[in-house]
């Protein structure tokens, strides 16, 4: 059955830098885009980016460009998101997510797949 496990959260310094892990398994990797969604306490699911790994078409959320960037490692069927410039708003419990290269790649509800999620706190 399909699987994502995410990893590499923690806690960091506003300015800091994370980098996230996707690893998924149980389908062909190539054929399912693979979303980043984050939710912070009290707030609703929010699109981060994603990715179509078929063809490397990349997607992200217009607030977050020049910030986070995603990307793939289709050897190792794992997706990335590389986070640079950290702000305490980004504090949230980070979910990767896999669901068919239809629709709106932004819309939690195209994403069939969830992964339990990775805590990123920034805090000074």
């Amino acid at each position: 059955q399909v699987q994502l496990v995410e990893s590499g959260g923690g806690s960091v310094q506003p300015g800091g830098s994370l980098r996230l892990s996707c690893a998924a398994s149980g389908y062909d990797f190539r054929f399912l885009r693979v979303g980043w969604f984050r939710q912070a306490p009290g707030k609703g699911r929010e699109a981060v980016a994603a990715i179509y790994p078929s063809n490397g078409d990349t997607y992200r959320a217009a607030s977050l460009r020049g910030r986070f960037t995603i990307s793939q490692d289709s050897a190792k069927n794992t997706v990335y998101l590389q986070m640079n410039s950290l702000k305490p708003e980004d504090t949230a419990m980070y979910y990767c997510a896999a669901g068919p290269n239809v629709g709106n790649w932004d819309f939690y509800s195209r994403y069939d797949y969830w992964g339990p999620g990775t805590q990123v706190t920034v805090s000074s």
